[in-house]
This record gives structure tokens, sequence and C-alpha cells, in this order.
């Protein structure tokens, strides 16, 4: 269903991102990323206190393709 749409200003979008106005049939942005990180990496809130003995992250993937996007057109 159409729409009517008043004035749209936009600062920026960023490099994985989609931006659309109107009717659309399919949006897909293709993109895959691997991330690595050690213990307590993520951790967020208030008052943490993260105790971490020995760390060793392992980077070794022996896979070839994880998160093939070959599909996504």
């Amino acid at each position: 269903m159409p729409a009517i749409v008043g004035a749209v200003q936009v600062i920026s979008v960023g490099s994985s991102g989609v931006f659309n106005i109107g009717d659309v049939y399919k949006i897909m942005p293709v993109s895959s990323a691997k991330t690595f990180a050690g213990a307590g990496s993520f951790n967020t809130g208030e008052s943490l206190e993260i105790i971490n003995k020995q760390n060793a992250t392992n980077a070794i993937d022996q896979d070839t393709l994880d998160q093939p996007s070959i599909l996504n057109l």
C-alpha cells in the first residue's frame, strides 16, 4: 500500500546498512564477519568484576567457509 512520506533527512548510512522509503519486495544486505574475542570481552554493565586466570583465544579455523553468502542474491 503506497504511503506519503514527508521530508526526510539522512545524515549517514553505515557501510552495511540499508535505507529505504516506499514499497519494497526484498532487502538483503550481504555481508559476513567472524569475531574472535577472549574471555570477558563482551561483558557490559555496572561494577563488573571479571577474573580470568589464563586466557587464550583459539583463532585457528579449519573450515574454508563458515557462512557462505553465495546464494544471497
